[in-house]
């Protein structure tokens, strides 16, 4: 390990300690990121090869397909360069931070080590302007994933990007494969993410804010802000990214929801989708019309390409406006820019509604410990919270390594919420359906069971980047041995 990681990484450990020290006084009960639980679990996945990814984050301007806008992203790029290694092989990222302020990253549904997970504060320090962090950990589950900092909101500018982990013993077939990355975007147009913030909290309903409109899929309003515009691969809906094929083609799609406020959508014109996975776990094919991602999920579908110009909608759910792209495999002209395929209202197969494969299903057992993660705030006030209370880094629920951990996600708030665990996968009961960002519905419970077979201190939090930032989050700690 890097020298400089080495000396950041005992600074975080520093930060945590005092947050345990905090909550239950005297030594910290909890497993630190850089403890021996941690480096045994490392062990334990047999990293291989390794693979060197080198990542910028820099401040410029950026090409959305027409407006040029002044944000922050990876080596100029949105989204950024995809990273993508086969399963068991190393990832060591080292990250330069070139803006103004302090950055992480955080790979997002990827069960790596505590120590990687990029959470300021509690995993690590904040990596400072004009600082480097190497980011080290092995990527053992196949699946679709991405990248984006855990720092504020700064996820709703442009630094983000696919991981895509394959697996060696793939049973899907298709000849070609189209990564698309959706998302909401402001930055640069509407002032900055900071900027809606403090509109937010200021109770300013004027702008872009407050203006989406109820929806059914959601259970109410279906988001805080009406953006300029939503994006697909990084471009404008009037200048959409073609992906070009020859007739009866069978394409694995994956689908990536990079958004800060906005669930879509998806349907490909003229086309039935056959879901395969979700949040990079496979599930038993099932064919659908259309999709609802909300922000932080990822599902992928195969399609059979049709003859001709299909555009691929995601309608910004509640929000009367569409990102789009093209699927080409013959000539003839695109269809008009504000089609809105048929398939956006035909059948729709819910998350809730999926069955995992038997490979990834989670052995039966009943929970040993249930969380209560009570979901509580409003628009009005902007007092998102979690068990009434705003994130607070000395507060930490605790779990114990080998059990079988029962998350109850209880939502008295007349807002929806994807909520996202890190460093694990759990099974949502009933089905067993593998995720780790799933929508909680306005007044409505959803339980998921994970097992804590990895140790450290994990953030649990809403997806919603505002949500989030306002107090939506919490920790949750492994207890030292």
């Amino acid at each position: 390990m890097d020298a400089d990681r080495r000396t950041l990484l005992r600074a975080g450990l520093a930060l945590l300690g005092g947050a345990a020290v905090t909550a239950c006084g005297g030594a910290p009960p909890y497993v630190s990121p850089t403890g021996e639980p941690v480096r045994a679990a490392e062990r334990a996945r047999a990293g291989g090869r390794i693979t060197d990814v080198r990542l910028t984050a820099v401040a410029g301007r950026v090409d959305l397909g027409g407006p040029v806008v002044h944000t922050w992203s990876y080596d100029g790029r949105i989204p950024g360069v995809p990273v993508r290694v086969r399963a068991g092989e190393v990832i060591r990222a080292r990250l330069a931070n070139r803006l103004p302020a302090g950055t992480s990253v955080h790979w997002h549904g990827l069960a790596l080590r505590n120590d990687a997970d990029g959470v300021p504060g509690v995993t690590q320090p904040p990596i400072a302007a004009g600082g480097d962090f190497v980011y080290e950990f092995t990527a053992a589950t196949p699946g679709t994933y991405w990248f984006h900092p855990h720092s504020g909101t700064q996820l709703d500018r442009g630094l983000y990007a696919p991981l895509i982990v394959e697996d060696p013993r793939e049973r899907l077939r298709y000849d070609a494969e189209w990564t698309v990355v959706l998302d909401d975007w402001l930055d640069g147009v509407a002032g900055t993410p900071d900027d809606m913030l403090n509109r937010l909290r200021s109770g300013m309903h004027h702008g872009h804010m407050a203006m989406s409109t109820a929806s059914a899929l959601l259970g109410g309003d279906a988001g805080d802000v009406t953006y300029p515009h939503y994006l697909l691969n990084g471009r404008i809906a009037a200048a959409p990214e073609t992906f070009r094929a020859r007739p009866g083609r069978r394409v694995r799609i994956r689908l990536l929801n990079a958004g800060s406020d906005t669930a879509f959508r998806v349907a490909l014109a003229g086309h039935r989708m056959t879901i395969t996975h979700a949040d990079g776990y496979p599930v038993q094919p099932v064919e659908t019309d259309t999709l609802l991602i909300a922000m932080g999920e990822r599902y992928d579908v195969l399609v059979t390409l049709a003859d001709g110009v299909f555009p691929l909608v995601a309608l910004a759910e509640g929000k009367n406006a569409l990102a789009r792209g093209l699927v080409r495999t013959g000539g003839g002209r695109a269809p008009e820019l504000g089609l809105r395929p048929r398939e956006l209202d035909g059948a729709l197969v819910p998350a809730h509604a999926l069955r995992p494969v038997q490979a990834v299903r989670l052995p039966r057992r009943d929970p040993g410990r249930t969380i209560r993660l009570e979901l509580t705030g409003g628009m009005m006030a902007y007092d998102w919270a979690v068990n009434g209370r705003p994130y607070d880094p000395s507060v930490i629920e605790e779990v114990r390594s080998g059990e079988r951990v029962r998350l109850a996600f209880a939502n008295h708030t007349m807002m929806w919420h994807p909520m996202h665990l890190h460093g694990h996968t759990f099974a949502l009961t009933g089905t067993g359906v593998r995720k780790d960002t799933a929508i909680v519905l306005p007044h409505a419970t959803l339980e998921a069971d994970f097992d804590a077979d990895n140790p450290g201190v994990w953030m649990v939090h809403c997806h919603n980047a505002y949500h989030a930032e306002a107090g939506m989050m919490a920790l949750l700690g492994y207890r030292r041995p």
